[in-house]
């Protein structure tokens, strides 16, 4: 059965979908069978992984819409071996109107992943910038959520917003919602600003923070232009030794077959 976390953050710019796709990849690379969601109607995930949104027949749209399921949505991610990617397109935004009707909103997702949690070890939601009806589908299909964190003062004030609506899902929805972590990106450990805000979080909301935190790099910008992620791009940057440390992590902690 698999592990099942949403990567979630309301505010935009975070590298959450680079989060995605990095450990997405970098789990796979483990042995792992991964499945990658993509939940954001910007499709920017789908669109790192060397698909054209535009150009799809099918997406996660028409799984909401119940035209559809995820096995025969989803598709394997080209040159990535045990990695597959439910895609999105802009029809994702369409879907949003469609649940707000629906009794049960909330589940829709959760219960479409449901048939195919026992092909993978590892899936991850890429939620949108928001806290929407989507990304309360992606917490409420998860077992925990991980949150990538710019370390400045607005995306950790953006943390604390996150953690009351994580309160409000396990409420109505999912009350074995779990916070796995905080991913630190775009990290300068050069100024005191960005080591301050990463102690502040984990010390004001007692939420772990993985480590090691992933540096800013010029790399991160070059890589889905060419429809790669950052380990394909340039597999010795710190930041892709950075994803693969804490695919590790994740790894020893929903698998114990997976060494760290």
């Amino acid at each position: 059965m698999a592990d099942v976390l949403a990567v979630a953050n309301q505010k935009g710019g975070v590298a959450k979908t680079t989060t995605v796709h990095s450990l997405g990849v970098a789990s796979a690379q483990l042995g792992r069978r991964v499945l990658v969601v993509d939940l954001d109607p910007q499709a920017c995930l789908t669109y790192s992984l060397g698909f054209d949104p535009d150009g799809l027949e099918q997406s996660v749209h028409d799984v909401f819409v119940r035209r559809a399921k995820v096995a025969d949505v989803s598709r394997p991610v080209p040159g990535v071996e045990g990695l597959d990617v439910l895609p999105a397109s802009i029809d994702l935004a369409g879907s949003e109107v469609h649940l707000l009707t629906r009794t049960g909103r909330e589940h829709v997702l959760a219960r479409a992943l449901e048939p195919v949690l026992d092909a993978y070890e590892l899936v991850l939601i890429d939620c949108p910038p928001s806290l929407g009806v989507l990304t309360i589908n992606g917490l409420t299909a998860a077992a925990a959520v991980l949150i990538p964190l710019q370390c400045e003062a607005l995306s950790h004030r953006g943390v604390g917003q996150l953690l009351e609506t994580v309160e409000d899902v396990r409420a109505f929805a999912n009350a074995d919602l779990q916070v796995r972590g905080v991913i630190a990106t775009m990290y300068d450990d050069r100024t005191r600003h960005a080591r301050s805000v990463l102690d502040e979080v984990g010390e004001r909301y007692g939420i772990p923070v993985l480590s090691p935190p992933v540096r800013k790099s010029i790399r991160f910008a070059e890589a889905p232009a060419a429809g790669k992620s950052i380990l394909q791009h340039a597999p010795s940057s710190p930041g892709a030794q950075a994803y693969r440390a804490i695919a590790r992590q994740l790894a020893g902690m929903a698998a114990d077959e997976v060494g760290a």
